[in-house]
């Protein structure tokens, strides 16, 4: 992994995935089928294989990254939380623009791991939790930041009805993505559109539209 520079968002420095570092394959492991013998029992000690989101930086997260960056009022002396946080691109922004607390929530332990570690790269201070968040009640915070996590039906059922309690307990949410499929559309208003390049893409390639949104509530 090496520090380098976000594209777009000179600002913030991460460990990032490069062609030597290997990690594109466990993207391509985890996006193809893997068949299994029927009669074989499942080792249910085996890790986990999970896609390196934590290693890259993706457009919801890159847009609302800059957003906050460019709109410090928006976070500046608020508790806020990075949902989903992956490698905390919109935490270390929130803290970078004056967020008196940040809590970044990942359920994958790389990417916990990774937060720390780039947290540490940019100089700031977050709070980091592996725990499952949605499960729950809305935390204490003032504000909940989520970047790109409408990519995956199973994800959006879960964090949609968690985002309608954190709005029911008078928390604002800020979405930021570049229309995935399950993104509520009905449900937002739009903010500011950057191009930014998306998930895996870096410096030379084509720059796409993301949106920052804020969530509201269902018949609004």
């Amino acid at each position: 992994m090496r520090v380098t520079a976000v594209p777009e968002l000179s600002e913030i420095r991460l460990y990032t995935a490069h062609p030597g570092s290997g990690l594109r394959r466990l993207i391509e492991w985890t996006e193809n089928e893997v068949e299994v013998d029927d009669l074989a029992e499942p080792d249910e000690d085996a890790p986990e294989m999970q896609p390196p989101y934590w290693a890259y930086a993706w457009a919801g997260g890159a847009v609302l990254a800059r957003y906050i960056l460019d709109r410090p009022e928006t976070v500046a002396g608020r508790r806020v939380l990075d949902l989903g946080a992956g490698s905390g691109i919109v935490g270390i922004a929130a803290a970078k623009a004056g967020a008196r607390e940040v809590i970044a929530a990942e359920i994958d332990r790389n990417g916990v791991a990774a937060l720390g570690l780039n947290a540490a790269a940019n100089g700031v201070a977050i709070t980091v939790t592996g725990e499952d968040v949605t499960a729950g009640p809305p935390p204490a915070v003032d504000l909940v930041m989520a970047g790109d996590l409408f990519y995956a039906y199973d994800v959006a059922e879960r964090v949609t009805p968690f985002l309608d309690r954190c709005l029911a307990a008078g928390i604002g949410v800020l979405i930021g993505d570049p229309g995935r499929a399950w993104l509520p559309r009905s449900r937002l208003r739009m903010l500011a559109e950057y191009k930014v390049p998306d998930f895996g893409e870096g410096r030379g390639t084509a720059m796409k539209p993301s949106s920052v949104f804020s969530f509201e509530p269902e018949g609004v």
